[in-house]
């Protein structure tokens, strides 16, 4: 783990303790890297949102074909042949 310092205004550091006082955090490092993690949940469920939205403007569906459900299977299969070679 690394350490960052940050500067803060009195009020902001009030306003940490006493969050971590209620939150029950036993360190402001701990409420902030809670804080952190919030933050990374609602980028990646906006992310997910965004690839939803997209998907759905894309046009209309169309039903998967055994030669596409094959080419999948071979895909997966290159790909995890290409893992186990990895060191």
């Amino acid at each position: 783990m690394t350490t960052m310092n940050i500067s803060l205004p009195d009020e902001m550091k009030a306003f940490i303790e006493v969050q971590m006082t209620q939150g029950g955090f036993a360190s402001a490092s701990e409420y902030l890297r809670s804080l952190v993690r919030d933050d990374q949940k609602r980028r990646a469920k906006m992310a997910l949102e965004e690839k939803f939205r997209e998907a759905l403007e894309s046009g209309p569906s169309k039903p998967m074909l055994k030669s596409d459900w094959e080419a999948l299977r071979q895909e997966a299969i290159q790909g995890l042949a290409g893992e186990s070679i990895r060191p």
